[in-house]
């Protein structure tokens, strides 16, 4: 089974983080941030990757340092559970659609972490979210992961189904990029030999 734990503990956060790549799609999450949650939620419904995440941050201060930690330590416990990745396609895509709002999400689980964001909000906060701790959130967890990201929303007018429409196109390409290939189980999906 492809499973993966993670303890990371800071002065700022302490945080636990579970996955199961094969699982069934349930979570068990909490951050203490409601939104984040929802979109969290949202990755493991929609990949089909069994995620538990109890974080504990100074959210006194600010709700920062909970979600870019939650993201390294979720991006970490993938990363390990993709092991050296072999028979993964790999690859991963989605077009997401919600209400009047589209995002484009493509993925490569290359271990060479990269994100392009372009993604824009007309609203500084979402719930008790500030929305530039989402760029936040998918930059750590690319980083954490070794996964290039491109987040694109195509149009939206509303920004509670913009980010969401990202969140679920992350999980959908993740749902195809971290899935087996059958017609190359053992083998590593690189002309390199190696991810």
């Amino acid at each position: 089974m492809r499973k993966y734990s993670v303890n990371r503990k800071t002065k700022e956060t302490t945080i636990e983080v579970k996955v199961n790549l094969d699982g069934k799609g349930k979570s068990d999450i909490k951050t203490g941030i409601g939104f984040l949650d929802h979109m969290l939620d949202q990755i493991s419904k929609h990949s089909l990757i069994d995620i538990s995440i109890k974080a504990k941050g100074d959210l006194h201060v600010d709700l920062h340092h909970t979600t870019e930690d939650s993201a390294l330590a979720l991006g970490e416990a993938l990363n390990k559970a993709l092991g050296e990745r072999k028979g993964i396609r790999r690859f991963g895509q989605a077009l997401s659609a919600m209400d009047e709002t589209l995002s484009r999400v493509v993925i490569d689980c290359s271990n060479r972490p990269y994100l392009v964001w372009k993604v824009n909000f007309t609203i500084s906060q979402l719930g008790e979210m500030d929305t530039e701790l989402f760029k936040e959130w998918f930059q750590a967890f690319s980083q954490s992961s070794g996964i290039t990201l491109h987040v694109e929303n195509l149009y939206g007018e509303n920004n509670h189904h913009i980010i969401e429409s990202c969140f679920k196109g992350l999980a959908r390409a993740l749902r195809e990029a971290v899935s087996i290939d059958f017609n190359r189980t053992n083998e590593i999906p690189s002309t390199k030999g190696s991810l």
